[in-house]
């Protein structure tokens, strides 16, 4: 059974899926976030297959960095990978979660790396 923080967020979710989906020329960057990591993917929905793929634990190896920064650091790289697919405009799915902290920290430094929201 699902707690109500996480049928809270499923819901919410579900709302913004409704209205988002990502195709090949402005695909959407989905963000997970764990307790411990941060994860970032370009979908493109109409194939639904999975173009770029960024994450925490490939940023950093050791626990030495702060989760925001690493957000941050995964925003700039799945931002490059983004520019190497040849895609600069994206749709932000923040999946639930509140545009708030890690989750806007990774949306910031994406943006800073040339992606547009």
């Amino acid at each position: 059974m699902q707690s109500r923080k996480a049928l809270r967020r499923t819901s919410i979710r579900k709302r913004i899926r409704r209205v988002i989906t990502g195709s090949v020329e402005r695909p959407r960057l989905s963000v997970y976030r764990s307790n411990k990591q941060i994860y970032a993917q370009l979908i493109d929905d109409v194939k639904g297959h999975t173009i770029a793929a960024a994450s925490s634990t490939e940023v950093t190896s050791d626990g030495k960095i702060k989760k925001s920064e690493a957000a941050m650091q995964v925003g700039k790289l799945i931002a490059e990978k983004a520019i190497q697919a040849g895609i600069t405009n994206v749709v932000f799915d923040r999946g639930g979660y509140l545009y708030h902290g890690r989750v806007k920290s990774l949306a910031e430094g994406a943006r800073n790396a040339g992606l547009k929201f």
